[in-house]
């Protein structure tokens, strides 16, 4: 049986996603690469990203909870798979049962793990977290805490590394330097993996003592620091087709609420995708934009939920089922998470499971 076409899809460009790890492994000096996986890879599709990047042999693959790193093991048996996030403790057992490897915050933690793990006859893998300004989990570093942590010792846990993470590395280089220096005074090289870069950090700032680099906005083609964009190459492309051509005469409402009115006889495409695909309703207030046909033309009135409406009257050529680009290599995500007044992470991950994923 013949189905129709989708009205709205997310192209994942896959030599896109290789390219960029590659660079992120280049960009840190050849450091072992966690490629961050987490929100099923920004939206990317985690089956799709973890095939494209496995004979890239990343070191780790990152991900958010328990419930993710339960979906990569079943799709990689053989990830070594990473937990960025604190663990509640309901999940400790499965962690220590799977093989997932967790990032402790405090000595409350690190003491369960090792009792649940002698428990089960099993060895937990585990990495310390430190707080170095994030404030959202880890030890603190002058705490008493943090140095009976980095000397525990248990024959059932294995502490594998350290790290922290940056908060402002896309937005405070005086204050992300000062975190670098102190987190590099901090760590020792007996700890196998030393790790504090996310995508800002790895492109930006350099480190001899640290060794691990966590790849995650870039991986998907897009940078946190505008002046690294031409050397990442957009792995999604998100795109629609116009349903309907029309006209409409001046003076005439366009979409609810009567927000746009024409002030002149308009020629407007209806565009079969919406807030509810991801096309956020806030962008609707700042002249967002559209590519149809190699040619850019505005969206006028609100987004609604499955539908968006372009003014169409000054192209040269513009049909029903003509393809349109929302963002990708032409349109950056960027500029429309500008235009949303939001970041690019939460445009990727808010692409609705509805926008059918083509792999390119």
């Amino acid at each position: 049986m013949e189905f129709s076409p989708p009205r709205a899809w997310a192209e994942i460009d896959l030599s896109a996603l290789r390219h960029n790890f590659l660079l992120a492994r280049e960009k840190s000096g050849g450091q072992d690469v966690m490629a961050v996986v987490k929100a099923n890879a920004y939206g990317h599709g985690v089956k799709n990203v973890v095939q494209a990047l496995e004979d890239l042999k990343p070191t780790f693959y990152g991900v958010a909870n328990v419930a993710e790193a339960r979906e990569l093991k079943a799709i990689l048996p053989s990830a070594k798979i990473y937990l960025l996030g604190a663990a509640n403790q309901l999940e400790y057992r499965e962690i220590i049962r799977e093989g997932f490897i967790a990032c402790v915050s405090n000595m409350e933690e690190l003491t369960e793990f090792a009792i649940l793990a002698k428990s089960a006859r099993k060895k937990v893998v585990l990495h310390i977290a430190v707080d170095t300004g994030m404030g959202r989990g880890g030890f603190l570093p002058e705490s008493s805490e943090f140095q009976e942590a980095i000397s525990f010792s248990h024959s059932n846990v294995e502490i594998e590394g350290i790290g922290s993470h940056c908060p402002a590395s896309d937005e405070d280089e005086t204050f992300t330097r000062r975190q670098y220096q102190e987190f590099e005074s901090l760590v020792s090289k007996r700890f196998k993996y030393r790790h504090l870069a996310n995508s800002a950090g790895l492109l930006h700032y350099k480190s001899e003592s640290l060794n691990l680099v966590r790849p995650g906005l870039m991986l998907y083609g897009c940078s946190p620091l505008p002046d690294y964009q031409s050397l990442l190459k957009p792995a999604m492309k998100l795109c629609s087709r116009v349903s309907l051509v029309r006209g409409v005469p001046k003076g005439h409402g366009i979409s609810y609420g009567r927000t746009y009115i024409t002030t002149r006889d308009t020629k407007i495409a209806i565009i079969g995708i919406g807030y509810a695909d991801g096309i956020l309703r806030s962008m609707s207030k700042r002249n967002p934009q559209v590519l149809i046909n190699g040619q850019r033309a505005s969206i006028i009135g609100r987004i609604t939920m499955d539908q968006i409406i372009v003014d169409i009257t000054d192209m040269t050529d513009c049909k029903t089922g003509d393809e349109v680009e929302l963002f990708g290599s032409n349109i950056l995500v960027s500029e429309v998470a500008h235009q949303a007044d939001t970041i690019p992470w939460e445009i990727f991950t808010g692409i609705a499971p509805r926008v059918e994923r083509v792999l390119v």
